[in-house]
């Protein structure tokens, strides 16, 4: 499998290349911002990684330098609401949760940051694993 492409951004991979509608839908909602804050990330179109598996993402990232992955995978793309797989390849190496797409730039932005932990996304993710939100 072909190494990562190198970025300073967060990467977006698409594992999943059945629903190119979904895909533009899901990397549309992504560029919006939220209270004037973007997301950084690329995207990684390659259908060299179409059905990753987990073990081949973990080993991916195993001599890449980011702390969490983002992945659409075939859950994302046959979901209305699009949730997008989240991995920690820091910490608790595989430790996951799903994130909607409008929330990408929240998990992005502070991650990247260090300014919140990956815990702290997955235990606000819902009885389904999704994070949707920080309740007010």
């Amino acid at each position: 499998m072909k190494p990562l492409p190198p970025s300073d951004k967060a990467l977006v991979i698409r594992t999943d290349f059945s629903n190119q509608a979904a895909w533009e839908a899901i990397k549309a909602i992504i560029a919006r911002p939220v209270d004037g804050f973007y997301a950084y990330v690329q995207y990684v179109d390659d259908p060299e990684y179409d059905r990753l598996s987990r073990e081949q993402l973990l080993d991916l990232f195993r001599s890449y330098n980011q702390t969490y992955a983002m992945v659409v995978d075939d859950v994302t793309v046959s979901s209305p609401d699009y949730p997008i797989l989240v991995v920690d390849m820091f910490e608790d190496s595989g430790a996951e949760f799903r994130a909607i797409p409008s929330m990408i730039q929240s998990v992005e932005n502070n991650l990247s940051i260090a300014n919140m932990d990956f815990e702290e996304f997955a235990a606000a993710a819902d009885e389904t694993g999704v994070f949707r939100g920080f309740p007010y």
